[in-house]
């Protein structure tokens, strides 16, 4: 005779076995042992190394070209330390923005061509010509390292500046819905829509190195957006209860966010040492009319129309995603 006491049991029977044999098929994938290869766990993720470029980086290079097949007189750039002020920190999690913008334009610099002279760090260096002046390397494995006067080429300008603001929840927006019949037994939803806004602010400064004179100021801003959607079902279904959600999150890079207004800022300060007035000049054309050596900076007072206050301030200049010019120049390059 069957028990009837054992009959609600089953069902609980059936998930407890359910959740014994997933949490062994989750436990074949780490082991407590390391296998022939060394590994506890095989790491998952297959993506391959990529570039890292922003909608400015196209305009780089192509100040880069425009110099070299120009011919155009390449200044010296040192990058020093453009440090984050904004003073945003997680308790557990660290700085909220990137220590590395001095890194981020030196790679700018690099991608537009200019001449890059060493000044971030210089420990190596320094040491070396220490164990130089000791009489302590040498290069051919005969003779020691001579210390030669003027050896070391200096810089024109050099970058300083930093990360000023990080903004958060400058404007939020959401909705959320809930729908369902009365009857706590029949089908329920809920749905959920949010965005926010943050932004990141830099401001960046360029130094004639000799004479210590601020030639080149430049502060800009990128707002970056987040979005979260989540949706849910609850119902009874033949005396079964189902409770289903599903939902995503996704924010704009802030490091990313950061690097694209250093490559903007830098594109600017570049076109002006090489004197070009703007995306145009991917076409080939020399627009101060020379085909010689050319691209010594321009001051700021005999070129503000051009290169300048408002053109600066245009949101869609150098980016190869909104700037109609600078598209209309690399058709005309291909």
């Amino acid at each position: 005779m069957t028990n009837q006491k054992n009959l609600p049991k089953r069902p609980a029977a059936k998930l407890a076995a359910l959740a014994a044999a997933s949490m062994l098929a989750l436990a074949g994938c780490v082991s407590p042992v390391a296998g022939p290869t060394g590994k506890y766990a095989t790491p998952i993720g297959s993506a391959p190394v990529t570039a890292n470029p922003t909608p400015y980086s196209t305009s780089l290079s192509c100040l880069a070209s425009f110099a070299g097949q120009n011919q155009l007189a390449r200044p010296r750039i040192a990058v020093g330390r453009i440090l984050d002020y904004t003073g945003k920190a997680d308790l557990e999690g660290g700085r909220k923005v990137t220590q590395g913008a001095s890194l981020m334009a030196i790679s700018a610099f690099a991608k537009a061509g200019v001449s890059l002279v060493e000044r971030f760090d210089t420990s190596v260096s320094e040491l070396e010509l220490k164990y130089a002046n000791n009489k302590l390397i040498t290069d051919d494995g005969a003779q020691f390292r001579e210390i030669l006067a003027g050896s070391i080429p200096g810089s024109d300008f050099y970058l300083v500046g930093g990360i000023t603001e990080l903004n958060y929840n400058i404007r939020s927006v959401g909705v959320e819905a809930f729908a369902g019949d009365t009857d706590a037994e029949d089908l329920k939803g809920t749905f959920g829509n949010k965005m926010y806004v943050i932004n990141v602010g830099l401001d960046l400064r360029l130094v004639e190195t000799q004479t210590l004179e601020v030639v080149d100021v430049i502060s800009y801003q990128k707002q970056i957006i987040g979005r979260e959607i989540s949706f849910g079902v609850f119902d009874f279904l033949n005396g079964n209860v189902f409770d289903i959600g599903a939902g995503g999150r996704a924010q704009e890079p802030i490091q990313l966010a950061v690097r694209s207004v250093i490559e903007r800022a830098v594109v600017e300060m570049t076109a002006n040492l090489y004197g070009i007035d703007g995306p145009t000049s991917c076409l080939g054309e020399d627009p101060l009319g020379t085909s010689g050596v050319t691209g010594g900076f321009i001051p700021l007072s005999t070129n503000i129309a051009t290169n300048n206050a408002e053109t600066r301030a245009e949101p869609a200049r150098w980016n190869e995603n909104r700037d109609k010019a600078l598209k209309s120049a690399l058709r005309g390059r291909q």
